[in-house]
């Protein structure tokens, strides 16, 4: 799918707020059939397998299908792949410290441990869910525990839900979901790919909360698009459900954020399309993005905090 950015900065002149609006009740609505039909099959299938690429709206998305469903009675836990990382060893921390550390491999997740205690959620017994340190490089415990009822629902959401190597339960036994931008922003015959508005998200989100340069999130692009190509975009046929997470008005909210750095980037190449979108994009204010949208994933304040 297309979408005009003469037709987005029209929509953002004529109304921003109703514009911000209507795009998210219309991201809510698919969420809301997806969650629909989940509910229908959920005695079935209690466990909900969400993955996406990096920049996707996982986290956002995974706790809307949440609060909708409990909004129906039916109680939905949302995890996060990332509490079930292999601790580093000094070895990986080294090659951690020197860049060297592939860091989108399934084989950073501890598989039998997550495959254990999904099947323990399954089957309706307590486990202790952990947590991951992600400043010391380890897995430690919550002291939370999880005791999934008959009936209740939970999401997994991570890079790696679908693949079949990592979460080895029985396709019987989940329903899966695939996020990602499908969306192309196109502009005198030129397009924007969905990945340049996941690198978007990614680097305000990584300026905002991570304390990460913009070059240094540039510098991994090239990484991270090759661990999307070769561990997370083959398995998403085996998905059940497809959203789009593209919303119609997020390149607005970035460009505060981003115009002025890429302004001073000349010689950087992936941010040259980039540049020539926001050039040309209306901006809007972070203050007028509601609490309810995807878009906070990235820029903060939002309501869906996993």
């Amino acid at each position: 799918m297309n979408i005009e950015l003469q037709k987005i900065n029209a929509q953002v002149t004529e109304n921003t707020a109703e514009f911000i609006r209507s795009s998210n009740k219309a991201y809510l609505e698919n969420l809301r059939k997806i969650a629909d039909d989940i509910a229908l099959h959920r005695d079935r299938k209690p466990i909900i397998l969400l993955s996406g690429p990096s920049g996707s709206g996982k986290t956002t998305s995974a706790l809307m299908i949440e609060k909708i469903l409990d909004e129906q009675g039916i109680e939905t836990h949302t995890l996060s792949l990332d509490n079930y990382f292999s601790p580093l060893t000094e070895q990986e921390k080294e090659l951690f410290a020197l860049g060297k550390l592939d860091l989108e491999s399934p084989n950073r997740v501890d598989s039998p441990f997550l495959t254990e205690q999904l099947r323990e959620i399954y089957h309706c017994r307590p486990v202790e869910l952990p947590v991951y340190d992600f400043k010391e490089s380890t897995r430690i415990k919550s002291g939370k525990i999880l005791h999934r009822k008959p009936g209740e629902l939970v999401i997994l959401e991570g890079i790696h839900s679908l693949n079949p190597d990592i979460i080895t339960l029985k396709d019987s036994r989940t329903a899966k979901i695939y996020v990602s931008v499908r969306t192309r922003i196109s502009q005198n015959g030129v397009l924007l790919h969905p990945s340049k508005i996941r690198l978007m998200r990614r680097l305000v989100r990584d300026m905002l909360f991570r304390k990460r340069s913009f070059k240094d999130t540039l510098m991994m692009f090239q990484s991270v698009e090759n661990g999307e190509n070769k561990y997370i975009m083959p398995y998403k046929y085996r998905s059940d459900y497809d959203v789009d997470t593209f919303m119609p008005y997020e390149i607005c909210a970035y460009r505060g954020f981003l115009l002025e750095a890429f302004r001073n980037m000349p010689e950087e190449p992936l941010v040259r399309d980039m540049l020539e979108f926001l050039e040309q994009t209306e901006e809007i204010s972070p203050d007028a993005i509601t609490p309810d949208s995807l878009v906070c994933e990235f820029i903060g304040n939002g309501q869906f905090n996993l």
